[in-house]
């Protein structure tokens, strides 16, 4: 089995950046990709980004390319979301998710077969 334990989530205003942190501990030698989902209230559960550790490969959602980046470290086992400019909309709790299906690299949920607890992050206006 594989733990993801997120951390990083606050309080912050417009403009500002912010930066989670996901931390993947127990099988990790099965993870392919681990990616970052968020869902505000009353919304389905949105795709942000995600990141291929062999070959550092990274894929972004529509709503958030250009703003916040996403990387790993493969030898501490963690995956890092950078959220840059960051605006009302993207208030949510931000999920890490982990992938062992090898042949895929996308946003699809069903394809993550690990998931976080989740960090709040929450931007006022």
């Amino acid at each position: 089995q594989v733990q993801l334990v997120e951390s990083g989530g606050g309080l912050v205003q417009a403009g500002d950046s912010l930066r989670l942190s996901c931390a993947a501990s127990g099988r990790t030698f099965s993870i392919s990709a681990m990616g970052w989902f968020r869902q505000a209230p009353g919304k389905e559960r949105e795709f942000v980004g995600a990141f291929m550790w062999s070959g550092g490969r990274t894929f972004y959602g529509d709503s958030v390319k250009g703003r916040f980046t996403v990387s790993g470290d493969n030898a501490k086992n963690t995956v890092t979301l950078q959220m840059n400019s960051l605006k009302p909309e993207d208030t949510a709790i931000y999920y890490c998710a982990a992938s062992s299906q090898s042949w895929y690299f996308g946003g699809a949920e069903r394809h993550y077969d690990h998931w976080g607890q989740g960090t709040q992050v929450t931007v006022s206006s």
